[in-house]
């Protein structure tokens, strides 16, 4: 019996994020969740902890959705982890059967629970199975950490992250909305998939993250600048950017719309969303010899009108 009580205890520590349900009957119940009614705190929303903790699956340890199972001693659990438990009970270690707990499920469809990103300032109170469709596009969900050196796991909101980039990562920060920057490289032939630098830059009261970066395509390495608005994507849109590289007599130019952090660096980067430089291309820029990487790229920010 201790090798089935250890089996148990593993399963309730591993967390699992269960879809929400889709019946259209306790999804959304009619409501906007983009509506500022949405938003508005409803009276005695709160609600009783002892209730909240029967609506958590006692093995995964998340909110349960429908359809609710539980055994024939009542003992719930949510409909992801009941293949897992090889429909054993984690509580009693009775057979679960097919016994669907509708009572509970009929309980979770009459409580109003806090957006979970209450502490970043959302003050709206949903429906509870409209909460998980809610907080996907909260407005005051965090963002990750923009630096793209590394997987960094820090989240937070702007102003936090602003300071934990110059903390943290000693990322250069710049006030005004023109930059000139030069890298230069020895051996442009050995190129890793590396972040060249990340700078951020303050300007019309936002901030914007400049990113050069060297990695491989195929057999060669490219290189590509492009720039991150720090914030959602409907402000980035009102920004325009443009990138310049030019030696030799030759210029590339590159204009375009910032994306939103919210994109990571490596999805920005691999859809080529900004001004890419061949290395045949940086090499010849460079002038000389080609045998050192000399690039110049140059740019300025402006709001659109």
């Amino acid at each position: 019996m201790s090798g089935v009580n250890c089996y148990f205890d593993d399963l309730r520590i591993k967390k699992e994020i269960i879809d929400p349900p889709q019946s259209e009957d306790l999804l959304d119940k009619g409501e906007n969740l983009n509506d500022s009614a949405g938003s508005t705190l409803k009276p005695n929303a709160a609600i009783s902890s002892n209730v909240r903790d029967l609506l958590d699956c006692p093995v995964c340890l998340n909110a349960m959705y429908p359809p609710i199972h539980q055994c024939s001693n009542g003992h719930t659990l949510c409909s992801g982890c009941k293949p897992r438990v090889h429909n054993r009970c984690p509580t009693c270690r009775h057979e679960l059967g097919n016994i669907r707990c509708l009572a509970l499920e009929k309980v979770a469809a009459s409580l109003d629970v806090p957006c979970k990103y209450q502490n970043f300032g959302c003050t709206g109170i949903y429906p509870y199975y409209s909460k998980l469709k809610h907080e996907s596009v909260c407005a005051y969900r965090p963002y990750d950490c923009p630096y793209a050196g590394s997987e960094c796991p820090v989240v937070g909101d702007i102003q936090s992250l602003v300071s934990h980039l110059k903390d943290d990562h000693k990322v250069d920060m710049h006030t005004g909305s023109t930059f000139n920057h030069r890298y230069v490289k020895s051996n442009p032939h050995e190129v890793e998939n590396a972040t060249w630098m990340l700078t951020v830059f303050s300007c019309f009261g936002q901030y914007f993250c400049l990113h050069f970066e060297a990695f491989q395509l195929g057999i060669a390495p490219v290189y590509i600048a492009f720039l991150r608005f720090m914030g959602d994507d409907d402000e980035a849109k009102n920004y325009s950017y443009s990138l310049e590289v030019g030696g030799n007599g030759r210029k590339l130019v590159w204009h375009g719309v910032p994306r939103s952090i919210r994109d990571s660096h490596r999805k920005v980067r691999d859809s080529f969303d900004g001004l890419v430089i061949q290395r045949s291309m940086a090499l010849f820029l460079s002038g000389g010899d080609r045998k050192e990487l000399k690039l110049r790229v140059t740019g300025r920010i402006w709001k659109e009108q």
